[in-house]
């Protein structure tokens, strides 16, 4: 029976390094090498008329970079699952890379074995990202769910540290030395906030997106 073997599709704009991509994939039986480019358009022109199992692609190119081809890639459904290889890997490229639709992740440094190794993980559907590279991709999503959280005045979060500890209004103004009247203020611009209509939904709003630890 013939070996089936994976298409696969090098784009990068360094001809050297672009050189050395491909002869890693054709070192491996099992991989076929339909196409090359330098350049972002053509690339991406490319990976639509030829549909290869996987894109092997450089994060940096002219005309479109690597994660705007991974998004038109699945935009357009095409079939093609997308490998970005970048030389850096700052935390909110990889988190952009990877929300646009690119299945695997690596750094230039990669070794030939790995990068054909996530070659293959991609096309049977796996999703790879070098352990350094998660680190940066973890990094990203707790900066981004910090910045997520509504941003809440010193008050408000004096207010709501004792509503979780379970004051009413009238007790809250005796504690903070304001009227009531104030406290409810501060109460609806919580609300408002969080996106809740009571004291209870506030609380565990505020658990969730961690407000209240």
């Amino acid at each position: 029976m013939a070996l089936k073997r994976t298409t696969v599709f090098v784009a990068d704009d360094h001809p050297v390094f672009r050189d050395g991509l491909i002869r890693a994939i054709r070192s491996r039986p099992e991989f076929e090498v339909v196409g090359e480019a330098g350049d972002g358009r053509e690339a991406l022109a490319a990976i639509r008329e030829l549909e290869p199992n996987v894109a092997l692609l450089d994060v940096k190119m002219p005309s479109i970079d690597g994660p705007g081809i991974a998004h038109a890639v699945r935009r357009d459904g095409i079939p093609t699952r997308v490998v970005l290889i970048s030389a850096h890997a700052p935390s909110d490229l990889v988190y952009r890379a990877i929300s646009l639709g690119a299945a695997a992740y690596l750094s230039k440094e990669a070794s030939r074995e790995e990068i054909c190794d996530t070659v293959a993980a991609v096309a049977r559907g796996e999703t790879r990202l070098s352990p350094e590279i998660q680190g940066e991709l973890v990094r990203q999503i707790q900066m981004r769910a910090v910045d997520d959280r509504p941003a809440l005045s010193p008050r408000e979060r004096e207010v709501l540290v004792l509503i979780a500890d379970g004051l009413s209004a009238p007790e809250i103004a005796r504690r903070l030395h304001v009227s009531p009247a104030t406290i409810k203020t501060h109460l609806q611009g919580l609300y408002e906030k969080l996106g809740v209509s009571d004291r209870a939904a506030a609380v565990a709003s505020a658990m969730r997106t961690g407000l209240l630890e």
